[in-house]
């Protein structure tokens, strides 16, 4: 890389391309002189890479802006040129509404303003033009307050610029920027306040109606904002690089910024009834989403250095990095550790990256990017960082009870994993007490599903052996994972004729038969004989063990005889007895049961709607408050679903481009063929009509073969939209069957709706009963202080005790998960909104399972 390139890139690091040099005076004038003289000879290879940077490495927006004021200066023609094309870069964000570029190319405005490069009145426009924009949105009569997310959006960008230039505003334009403070005051008070709730991290944030009642994001930024500007606008945490030059920078000249525009008002439909509002409301909340939403997992003292708005800063540097170094994890947690902030911040640095792996509904990067972040964190900060990821993981355990339920599967799968990458070692004797609590309770529950994730990513014995400190534990972990083959002859059992069967079936498999001749010896002498359950344990058993030495033989067996199989079970009835002789086979490993099953869709043997019969089967049904095992199969099934529908809307999507391309092509040809045809040539003296006979042919070969693109690729195009409407009538099969089990199964464990309204409710049933017996006893044990039994709804350390009943937390966990699927699959629930009211949320359904829809679809709820 280029030596000026390289000086851009680490301005303001410790880094060899500074040398000894600390000081950030010193960088941006080394900088600046390098960049001086390159722009001579290059400036059109400085100019994109300086806006890359920026753009790329937002963190270190106060020195470019810098540099770049120094340049203007020595060039302003140049810098005149930075000025326009950041203009044009943030107009064609707002176009494209990406609001990653659109906060960021504000931040950089905005220094330049504060380095003397684009006039203070330029920016107030573009605040102002984006406020008025955000007023019409939430405005009821002229404007769309289902698309509210982007006037926020707008807003919250407006007042992220402030701690970056606020002061230089008030200083140079006071009566403008007072008047964006006034409008951005009356902006928050005629939007509706948005609350978390189906967003949460903590089901009693829900219920507690702590999401109606305390600040939102954007009411919480303002409040910030307007504690740092009664202070000032005083605050240590972004670099102030400017004011080193501000001698020089005044003699600049100030460029004007061209009027940027919005986009236009999204349309209010013609009627406007609940379903409809929601739709546009899910769409604007995907199109511009809350960037964080705190998790605060440490008391405030571990903070109490920083000033109210320094927490927002920290997250704005932390989230920056981890969005443009997600390809780079070594270069994340270096940038991560080395933020140009003058306190101590790894508390926030965790919660932050916490923040971001639990987020719903969907984190922005894959989970296995997080953890290995944290990973290389606590490398780069041995003394500090593992102590603090250690007492998240404790923070995290002690709330568990009223953890999200998809956040509680991350946590187990990160939280395995994570152990795997530092030898397993965890102080397992201090949650050895979950052994004495109830085998539903979330804490235990929580405990053995991340020795069995451990035991997928090691080893049975080595997990043991990392238990050694709690051996108790031993009984949580899963049996070892050997198959449980019927026809086995090597535990001296007696063969019987499916012994033999069996045997048979194997040879032929080893002797390399076809499917057909397989299928033709099942049909002609097992089949007749043996009966349909006969054949299909004898067929699957058989096929299934010779698949059973690792994932490459099952995958060879799937494909060479999954006619067979399909040629047993055509139907959804036979599937689930399929799927269940599956889970016979591997019952002791539950991760072969998942990849089996899952592979089985793959190759089409079974379906999704047979999965979901079989999870929602009595004996997984009673599985599913202690076990992740028939959610696995169920989050497979519908996750490859949902995965088929995506792929299809690529393709669709791209074929159309690839029919208008041949179209355009075709008509050009077709084109230039009748012009040659109307040309009159002299051939032989004598005027002929028509170019000359060679081009002619070459053009008519031209048009024809672009017309027959045209037809092939419109029949791709009609093939693959015919697979997409199947593919959407089979998912909204799907949901209709899943939400109807859903339904079926909760209203016959959830207690009658008066007295059970609420999680709360359903929460102290089992409480209430124990105290009446408490009362009733005549030894109870008493608080030493205040004389109250000693009675736990949450499953804390504080005592061995979990005081939720089974049924009641066999309802908690199935609501967790009809709440989980539900925000993790709205954008393919809401087309058929109008069907699964019809049809699964009538009027007699229990409240709490409509609840739990409404609340993951964000949708609000009828009371």
């Amino acid at each position: 890389m280029s030596g000026w390139k390289s000086l851009l890139l680490r301005i303001g690091d410790k880094s060899p391309e500074y040398g000894s040099i600390t000081d950030f005076k010193d960088h941006i004038e080394t900088c600046f002189g390098v960049l001086r003289r390159e722009i001579e000879h290059s400036a059109d290879d400085v100019l994109p890479f300086l806006l890359q940077c920026a753009e790329q490495l937002p963190h270190k927006i106060p020195f470019y802006g810098s540099v770049v004021g120094l340049l203007n200066l020595e060039n302003e023609d140049f810098v005149r040129k930075i000025v326009d094309n950041t203009r044009t870069n943030f107009q064609d964000a707002l176009d494209f509404g990406n609001c990653e570029r659109i906060r960021i190319l504000m931040r950089f405005l905005t220094a330049m303003m504060c380095s003397k490069v684009l006039q203070p009145s330029s920016l107030v426009v573009v605040f102002e033009t984006l406020l008025s924009s955000a007023a019409t949105i939430v405005d009821e009569e002229k404007g769309n307050p289902s698309w509210q997310a982007r006037g926020d959006f707008y807003v919250t960008c407006i007042l992220s610029c402030l701690p970056w230039g606020g002061a230089e505003l008030v200083e140079q334009v006071p009566e403008e920027i007072e008047r964006v403070m006034a409008g951005l005051e009356a902006y928050l008070s005629i939007r509706k306040h948005v609350s978390d709730t189906g967003l949460s991290f903590f089901e009693d944030y829900d219920e507690s109606g702590k999401g109606l009642t305390e600040k939102d994001f954007l009411e919480d930024m303002w409040d910030r904002i307007q504690t740092l500007s009664s202070s000032g606008w005083k605050l240590d945490s972004v670099p102030r690089p400017h004011l080193s030059f501000e001698a020089q920078l005044v003699s600049g000249r100030s460029h004007e910024l061209e009027p940027i525009s919005c986009l236009e008002q999204p349309d209010l439909p013609s009627a406007v009834d609940g379903i409809t509002y929601g739709k546009q409301k899910h769409h604007a909340e995907l199109k511009y989403p809350q960037r964080i939403r705190r998790l605060n997992i440490f008391p405030a003292s571990k903070n109490e250095d920083m000033q109210p708005i320094d927490r927002f800063i920290v997250e704005e540097y932390l989230l920056d990095v981890l969005l443009f170094f997600n390809g780079c994890r070594k270069e994340c947690a270096a940038y991560m550790v080395s933020l140009p902030v003058p306190f101590r911040y790894e508390y926030l640095m965790a919660e932050t990256i916490f923040s971001q792996l639990l987020l719903l509904p969907q984190p922005p990067f894959k989970p296995i990017y997080y953890t290995l972040v944290i990973m290389d964190l606590c490398k780069a900060l041995p003394g500090a960082f593992p102590a603090v990821v250690a007492g998240a993981v404790r923070a995290l355990f002690e709330k568990i009870a009223d953890l999200d339920m998809e956040c509680r599967t991350r946590f187990i799968l990160w939280f395995s994993h994570h152990l795997s990458n530092f030898q397993f070692i965890w102080p397992w004797e201090e949650w050895a007490y979950v052994l004495d609590l109830p085998k539903w309770a979330p804490q235990r529950v929580f405990v053995q599903e991340v020795l069995d994730r451990e035991v997928r990513l090691s080893y049975w014995d080595k997990v043991k052996q990392s238990i050694e400190n709690a051996p108790a534990l031993e009984e949580l972990l899963p049996p070892k994972g050997s198959p449980n083959f019927k026809y086995s002859v090597e535990d001296g059992r007696e063969r019987s004729e499916q012994h033999v069967l069996s045997a048979e079936l194997s040879n032929k498999v080893k002797g390399r038969q076809t499917s057909r001749e397989l299928i033709i010896w099942v049909e002609e002498s097992v089949f007749p004989i043996h009966g349909l359950k006969g054949t299909l344990e004898v067929v699957v058993q058989t096929l299934l063990d010779i698949g059973s030495k690792s994932f490459t033989h099952l995958i060879t067996v799937l494909e060479r005889y999954g006619q067979v199989i399909s040629k047993i079970c055509p139907d959804h009835d036979k599937q689930v007895m399929l799927i269940e002789e599956v889970s016979l086979y591997w019952k002791n490993n539950a991760q072969m049961t998942a990849i089996t099953i899952d592979r089985m869709m793959g190759y089409r043997l079974i379906s999704n709607l047979a999965i979901v019969r079989w999870v929602f089967s009595p004996a997984n049904i009673d599985q599913f408050h202690i076990s992740d095992r028939p959610w696995e199969i169920l989050r497979n099934a519908v996750s490859k679903t949902y995965n088929r529908i995506c792929d299809l809307r690529r393709e669709v999507t791209s074929l159309k481009k690839v029919v208008v391309l041949a179209e355009e092509t075709a008509a050009k040809a077709k084109a230039e063929l009748q012009a040659a045809e109307s040309k009159l040539t002299l051939i032989g003296g004598e005027p002929i009509l028509g170019d000359n006979p060679a081009r002619m042919n070459r053009l008519k070969s031209q048009s024809e073969k672009s017309e027959k693109e045209v037809v092939s690729a419109s029949e791709s195009l009609e093939a693959k939209e015919a697979l997409f409407a199947r593919a959407l009538g089979e998912n909204e099969a799907l949901f209709l069957f899943l939400y109807k089990n859903f339904s079926n199964v909760l209203m016959e464990r959830l207690p009658d709706a008066s007295i059970a309204g609420t999680l709360r409710g359903l929460k102290s049933i089992h409480v209430d009963e124990m105290t009446i017996d408490l009362e009733e006893s005549s030894a109870m044990e008493l608080d030493d202080e205040n004389g109250k039994p000693k009675i736990q709804t949450n499953g804390e350390s504080a005592s061995n005790v979990y005081n939720i009943g089974e049924k009641e937390q066999w309802c908690l966990s199935t609501l967790g998960y009809v709440k989980s699927f539900s925000r993790q699959y709205a954008s393919e629930i809401w087309p058929h909104i109008e069907k699964l009211d019809a049809e699964v949320l009538t009027e007699d359904v229990h409240p709490l399972f409509r609840k739990a829809v409404y609340s993951g679809l964000l949708r609000p709820t009828i009371n």
